[in-house]
């Protein structure tokens, strides 16, 4: 999880700090494209109920246009529907793009991934039924493509294009298919959307209410005041015309009418391949694969604190098999992602990867002390790659103290390096809503000013302690949280002297673990 960041996530870091200016980083709707595109299905299917009850197989673009002459219920409810469909494939589209630019795609989350590509795939198909259910231009234009790619595959009797020669009346049948479709698709959708978060523990589905209910306001609004245009009907007889198109799911009608039809079939898997494969593309080679999380079964004293704060479900509480009793946490490899959550989590510092444990970080703050000597007035900035936090420490020439995530960061981190001599410690995590590791700067928040385990002492002064949320893009704002902060430490040096004698906290921790004690958790 020390990677650097790539292009992709630096060219999104500046337009999320942008948007962070304009709605804050807890409303900033690109953190909640995910949540946005799952609240937005259930926005589809309130608003589908209501145009089903109104839909006609027999006349379907005449119904249809009752509908939308409905002035007070159909029209915007109609135009809803449409915009919200447009909305789903925009906020899936971001979704995507961001867990790509962070790295988050492979490994465990490989399932989530391409589950997330069947789900875009079946919301596509299910807004081309709903489309075609409308049986204007736009709907005959989509109609006479699916006819010619699937003519190609050999299992009709009769091709279906013949049914859009003008020949005849197109059969009620053929609109039934597409009803049922279109009404079969979501609970697909909703069987996939489980899939897709199986392996996350507690998935957020809903965006913060204020994204939810603005999202929801400013597509209304649109609704209302620009209804969606209902094209003229279909007619087979006039196939010349030119149609305006839906961008969001007929952007592959311009280049689809210039091939063959057979190519649909030798293109389509090929880029579905190529999606999918996107976990095992991007996955790290061997050699640069993090290490999954292990246990000291020996140091864990079964608090359960770990199972608790892991985002991935990737830990459990089994019998120990060394004869004492009580359970001891086991890491499910299989479903450990690496993110070093629960190195923060355990109190007695028995689990994180190999080389990145707790110990490790004490062994590491000793030695950054004793090489910067930070001094009464000095601030050390404590975050990861993925924050503004090395780059604002360059800037300003304050120290800086690398970790893989806020969330890795035992707590004990923070007393030594002030026991050591620092006068404050600024603690930068990403924004809340789009931590790499889902919770780190949540869980952080908690354990340094909370009381969640494993906790910050009740020994240390609070006052010298301050976490503040800054993704890479947001350096102005992170530098005046370092200048105000700096000077709250050099009033308070001034105030009260240089500090504290320095502390052996893994001894401290382990005189006060009793092996055979019945397990608590508490350390001190």
């Amino acid at each position: 999880m020390s990677d650097e960041p790539r292009a992709s996530y630096r060219a999104l870091a500046r337009l999320d700090a942008w948007l962070n200016r304009v709605y804050t980083s807890r409303h900033n709707p690109l953190y909640h494209s995910g949540a946005i595109a799952a609240a937005l299905l259930v926005v589809l299917i309130a608003t589908g109920i209501y145009l089903l009850l109104f839909y006609r197989i027999g006349a379907p673009h005449a119904s249809v246009s009752r509908i939308g002459a409905q002035p007070w219920t159909g029209r915007w409810i109609r135009s809803l529907h449409r915009f919200a469909s447009d909305a789903v494939i925009v906020a899936t589209a971001v979704h995507a793009f961001r867990m790509y630019a962070q790295r988050r795609t492979w490994g465990p989350r490989a399932l989530a991934w391409v589950s997330g590509v069947f789900l875009l795939g079946a919301f596509l198909a299910c807004g081309w039924t709903g489309y075609v259910l409308v049986w204007d231009a736009h709907a005959q234009l989509l109609a006479i493509q699916g006819a010619r790619f699937l003519d190609v595959l050999p299992i009709f009797g009769e091709p279906i294009g013949r049914s859009f020669v003008g020949e005849r009346p197109v059969p009620s049948a053929f609109f039934f298919v597409n009803l049922f479709a279109h009404i079969a698709l979501p609970i697909g959708l909703g069987v996939l959307l489980w899939v897709h978060v199986a392996r996350v523990a507690r998935a957020v589905l809903l965006p913060a209410r204020g994204v939810l209910w603005g999202s929801l306001a400013a597509l209304t609004l649109l609704a209302v005041l620009w209804p969606a245009p209902l094209l003229p009907a279909a007619d087979l007889l006039r196939t010349g015309d030119r149609v305006p198109l839906d961008w969001f799911f007929g952007f592959w009608l311009p280049v689809a009418q210039r091939l063959p039809a057979w190519s649909a079939w030798a293109l389509g898997p090929l880029v579905v391949g190529l999606c999918v494969a996107v976990p095992w593309l991007t996955r790290p080679k061997r050699a640069r694969l993090p290490a999954p999380a292990t246990v000291n079964e020996r140091a864990c004293t079964g608090c359960e604190q770990c199972v608790r704060d892991c985002p991935y479900e990737a830990i459990e509480m089994v019998p120990r098999a060394d004869g004492r009793a009580g359970l001891v946490a086991r890491v499910k490899i299989e479903l450990c992602t690496s993110c070093g959550i629960c190195i923060g989590s355990c109190p007695p510092m028995a689990i994180g990867p190999l080389g990145v444990t707790a110990r490790d970080q004490i062994a590491e703050v000793r030695a950054f002390v004793a090489d910067r000597k930070p001094g009464s007035r000095d601030v050390v900035i404590v975050g990861c790659a993925w924050s503004a936090a090395r780059a604002e420490a360059e800037r300003c020439g304050a120290a800086y103290l690398g970790v893989p995530c806020v969330g890795a960061m035992h707590s004990s981190t923070v007393e030594l390096l002030l026991r050591g001599g620092a006068g404050g410690v600024l603690v930068v995590g990403c924004a809340e809503h789009d931590g790499r590791t889902r919770e780190g700067v949540t869980w952080t928040a908690a354990r340094l000013f909370g009381g969640r385990k494993a906790e910050l002492k009740a020994r240390v002064d609070r006052n010298r302690v301050r976490l503040v949320q800054a993704s890479l893009g947001e350096g102005v704002a992170l530098h005046e949280a370092v200048r105000a902060f700096a000077d709250q430490i050099g009033a308070l040096a001034a105030r009260q002297g240089d500090g504290e004698p320095e502390v052996d906290l893994v001894a401290l921790c382990r005189a006060r673990r009793i092996a055979d004690a019945e397990p608590t958790g508490e350390v001190a």
